[in-house]
């Protein structure tokens, strides 16, 4: 009889680990759902803003169609990218396409001197400011998660796939090359 109580204690016991375990792993899978819908409100609003931006550029800088060509093409990859791997590619694509027209911005006196594009530049900054704590607090809830799921029992018991992380290409990073013919 004692050998029945401690089976059944220790299924009892089992269960509500299982129980446990599975709620963690739904509430990460939550905050990281969440965490991603703060990165993708920030970068529709920064594309809706770079749209402003290159608008005002555009009025100064007619002749760089080319810069303005990967704004849009960046944006359109955005707004039809179902997975965070392709938003940040995206997101990569902007990055490097905002530093041209940065840089664009250093050749047209006028424009830099501009209170619209100095006003856009400043929200830009704002905005880019809180992408990267949103996409902080969102690669940290995906490490607890990815790491929660490979650890032992997790891994046996559920077999969830890990999340991507938002990270940025090293070709976003890059100084941007233009040219002014």
């Amino acid at each position: 009889m004692e050998i029945v109580i401690g089976l059944v204690v220790i299924l009892v016991l089992g269960f509500l680990y299982y129980i446990k375990l599975n709620n963690r792993i739904v509430k990460l899978e939550e905050t990281v759902g969440n965490a991603w819908s703060d990165i993708d409100v920030q970068l529709r609003m920064r594309f809706d803003l770079v749209e402003n931006l290159v608008e005002t550029v555009k009025w100064y800088a007619k002749h760089e169609k080319d810069t303005f060509k990967e704004v849009i093409e960046a944006r359109n990859r955005f707004t039809t990218a179902s997975d965070v791997k392709s938003k940040a590619e995206a997101d990569n694509m902007l990055t490097t396409s905002l530093k041209s027209i940065f840089a664009l911005a250093e050749a047209y006196p006028e424009l830099k001197a501009n209170e619209n594009f100095l006003n856009l530049q400043s929200e830009l900054s704002d905005i880019e400011n809180k992408i990267a704590s949103a996409r902080r607090y969102f690669n940290a809830a995906t490490r607890e998660y990815n790491t929660l799921i490979k650890q032992f029992p997790a891994d046996i018991l559920f077999h969830k796939e890990p999340k991507d992380y938002f990270e940025g290409l090293e070709e976003a990073k890059k100084a941007p090359k233009v040219k002014f013919d």
